[in-house]
């Protein structure tokens, strides 16, 4: 019987193991297709927008907190011009930088999305993560636009909100 439920439990491990989600979602491809080829004009206007967001909230008290799912996005509302992303860095609720997530500057498209997903198991951020932004564009260009829609759907209940970047001086 010992026996048995040793079987068992190694069996959960393992089924537990295979079926860990990966806790960094970026589209690695996806970023390294949008690296500039080339050096940005000097002309261009320079900008940092700060993003709250929230991968984990309190629950009943500040001894319990509740997992959540965060979708950033960075958004180009221009258009016809593309706006660059020099800088992405995520902080944690001490204002530790976890990871930064470009090397390299990138562009988006005119009316294009692009989107760093912080998935539900990655805790590190805790309840006041953070990023800041550092962009370019052109002088008649709109800025880009950051936002975070947070979501859990556990427990047979919904809960969902959003936040939206502030332009830094």
């Amino acid at each position: 019987m010992k026996k048995v439920i040793k079987l068992l439990i190694a069996v959960m491990v393992l089924i537990s193991c295979e079926n860990k989600k990966e806790v960094i979602s970026v589209d690695a491809e996806n970023w390294k297709e949008r690296v500039l080829s080339r050096e940005l004009d000097g002309s261009l206007i320079s900008g940092t927008t700060y993003l709250s967001i929230y991968s984990q909230i309190y629950n009943r008290t500040e001894h319990r907190t509740h997992d959540l799912v965060a979708t950033v996005s960075m958004r180009n509302t221009n258009r016809t011009d593309s706006v660059f992303i020099e800088k992405v860095d995520y902080f944690n609720t001490k204002g530790d930088l976890i990871r930064s997530y470009i090397n390299k500057p990138i562009y988006i498209g005119p009316m294009e999305t692009v989107e760093i997903v912080i998935d539900e198991l990655d805790r590190d951020g805790g309840t006041g993560a953070n990023f800041l932004f550092d962009w370019k564009m052109n002088h008649s260009s709109n800025e880009p636009f950051f936002e975070a829609i947070m979501i859990s759907t556990s427990m047979g209940q919904g809960l969902s909100f959003t936040t939206q970047g502030k332009k830094l001086k």
